[in-house]
């Protein structure tokens, strides 16, 4: 080959890969796909969630501290508060126990009905609170058959903090039984089968053996109830009666200075429910993650 045949050969251009440029534009539209979506999702998210929160802190907080020590200086607020935080705690509780045994009762038994069991479960995310207080009123309140009887044996239910727990534990249940029942779900059946071969009792195998695997998602369940029921609103402004220093709920109180007319004070008593309620819901993350790994 000539030295004048070789000077060609380097100079001609060479004819581009075309399947590498199809290659590349499609990797670049799938980034951008990608990146659409999450945008999407990002400014939805900060419009319905990061945005109004953002609006609340400022609005309570504005001016340091002065309007969370004006409210909590305004008549009932103190035991309004204690009163969330105490029925909260006995929601959890309650829900935590008598929750885990609904989710049992469903995962680990077949029986008729077992479907509309599961229904009834989810009753309480379907109707609104409002319609929930109507309901409790109308079964408990003193004119009922079960409320008079009640009053009449000196037990009063509606305008009175039994009704209130009544209230906050038919919100919160589903949490607890939806949180646990996966977990149930997931786990190996023989290891209960083998307890109860070995001589164990339901009871013991459930406490040995079932309810190990369980604690995680019976604390989230129960975490997610004390945050719910820190915030209920809906029936208990029906229910409770609102009695101050006695009845009066955080929210209510929330809701009364409002219409007072005290935007900042509210802002900045709510601002205080959302930061607990905010911390217990990442905690419940942390513990669900957490028995998702293990």
């Amino acid at each position: 080959m000539s030295i004048q045949t070789q000077r060609l050969e380097r100079t001609t251009p060479r004819a581009r890969n075309s399947g590498g440029g199809s290659r590349a534009r499609h990797l670049v539209a799938t980034v951008a796909g990608r990146w659409s979506l999450r945008g999407v999702a990002l400014v939805y998210l900060g419009l319905m969630v990061a945005l109004p929160t953002a609006a609340v802190i400022s609005r309570g907080f504005g001016h340091g501290l002065t309007a969370l020590k004006d409210a909590l200086t305004s008549p009932g607020a103190h035991q309004a508060l204690k009163l969330t935080v105490v029925l909260a705690a006995l929601t959890a509780a309650i829900n935590a126990a008598l929750g885990t045994v609904v989710a049992y009762v469903l995962v680990r038994y077949r029986f008729f009905g077992r479907g509309a069991v599961s229904t009834l479960v989810d009753i309480p995310f379907a109707i609104p609170t409002l319609v929930t207080g109507i309901m409790l009123v109308v079964l408990y309140g003193p004119n009922s058959l079960i409320g008079g009887f009640f009053v009449d044996h000196g037990f009063q239910i509606i305008f009175a903090r039994p009704g209130i727990l009544i209230a906050l534990l038919f919100v919160t249940l589903p949490l607890v039984v939806r949180t646990v029942q996966p977990v149930l779900l997931e786990m190996d059946l023989a290891e209960e089968e083998a307890a109860r071969v070995l001589g164990a009792s339901r009871w013991t195998t459930f406490r040995k053996v079932v309810f190990p695997h369980l604690r995680s998602g019976v604390v989230a369940g129960g975490l997610l109830s004390f945050a719910r029921a820190m915030g209920e609103f809906g029936a208990v402004v029906i229910l409770s009666g609102n009695l101050l220093n006695k009845t009066l709920t955080a929210p209510v109180f929330v809701y009364q200075l409002l219409s007072q007319f005290k935007p900042d004070q509210a802002a900045a008593v709510a601002t205080l429910l959302f930061g607990l309620s905010f911390l217990l819901v990442l905690v419940t993350e942390r513990l669900i993650v957490r028995k998702r790994r293990s």
